[in-house]
This record gives C-alpha cells, sequence and structure tokens, in this order.
C-alpha cells in the first residue's frame, strides 16, 4: 500500500518544512515512476510525466501541499587529487559525471577510468560521500558514461 504520491517536483529553494525525506544514490535520483521508502518508513509513490533528474535538495510535492524532500546519499566514490585541470579534462572526455571542488574531484567507482587516472598521475582514494556532480551541456541535464545513449536504468 503506498502512503504517498507525487507527481511534482519542487526544485532545491521553492520549498520549506519537508515532512519526511527520501537517500537516493545519483543513479536513484534519475526515475519517472518508483515506489521510494522514506526515511520515517512510508511508501511515496513517484509518478512524473517524464524521467527526471533530481537534485539533492529538490523536493516531491504532495497533493495535500506537504513536501518530501530528495537527499543525496553517500555512495562509494573516488577521490582523486593531483593535476585537477588535466584530470578534468580526461574525465569529460569520456562522459563521466564528475563532482568538481576546489581540492579534489569525485567520480562514481569505476575501475577502467580509475586505472586510466592513475596513469595520468592521480592520487585516487575510495571514500563514501553524497555525490552531486556537475549537470551536463549549458548547467543542466545528466551526462552519460562511456555506456552512450542508455538511461540509468538500462545499466
Amino acid at each position: 500500500m503506498t502512503d504517498f504520491i507525487s507527481q511534482t517536483i519542487l526544485k532545491t529553494g521553492l520549498w520549506s518544512n519537508a515532512v519526511d525525506s527520501c537517500f537516493l544514490s545519483y543513479e536513484e535520483r534519475f526515475l519517472r515512476r518508483k515506489v521510494l521508502k522514506t526515511v520515517k518508513g512510508a511508501s511515496l509513490l513517484v509518478d512524473l510525466a517524464h524521467a527526471t533528474s533530481l537534485d539533492h535538495g529538490d523536493a516531491f510535492a504532495l497533493a495535500d501541499g506537504q513536501v518530501i524532500e530528495v537527499v543525496a546519499a553517500p555512495e562509494t566514490l573516488l577521490e582523486i587529487t593531483g593535476d585537477l585541470v588535466q584530470l578534468a579534462w580526461h574525465i569529460g572526455n569520456r562522459h563521466t559525471p564528475c563532482q568538481i571542488e576546489s581540492e579534489r574531484l569525485l567520480i562514481q567507482n569505476d575501475n577502467v577510468i580509475s586505472h586510466m587516472l592513475e596513469h595520468l598521475g592521480a592520487n585516487i582514494t575510495r571514500i563514501n560521500a553524497p555525490f552531486t556532480p556537475e549537470g551536463g551541456a549549458y548547467g543542466h541535464g545528466r551526462t552519460h558514461s562511456h555506456e552512450h545513449g542508455r538511461t540509468a536504468h538500462e545499466h
């Protein structure tokens, strides 16, 4: 049985006072129709018109005006340090989602990309943290990994 239904996403900054939250990985934050479990144990049916990429801080709007917050869940990532400009170029050249920070880059755990980056002199550490990569072209959307043309749920 579903406790809540949401057909609308509210972007970060357009809502307040969430009644509950859902922790979702990067892959899980790309969805159209799915039943999710909230932190408080409720079932939430998300039924959107189109597949949508959710950001940390977005929210599911409920029919009664309440909202359930989207939280980026910790996941296994590769923390990359070294010549960040060169390394970011190689990561982007492979269309790999990347979280860009001033002192490090974060990517999903990928042995092939990790091996390539190590050969380029990168220092790589496996960490567990939320993943909030940069958007695609023009600042929004998702980039695709080296499996071009596939959506998150086709992997």
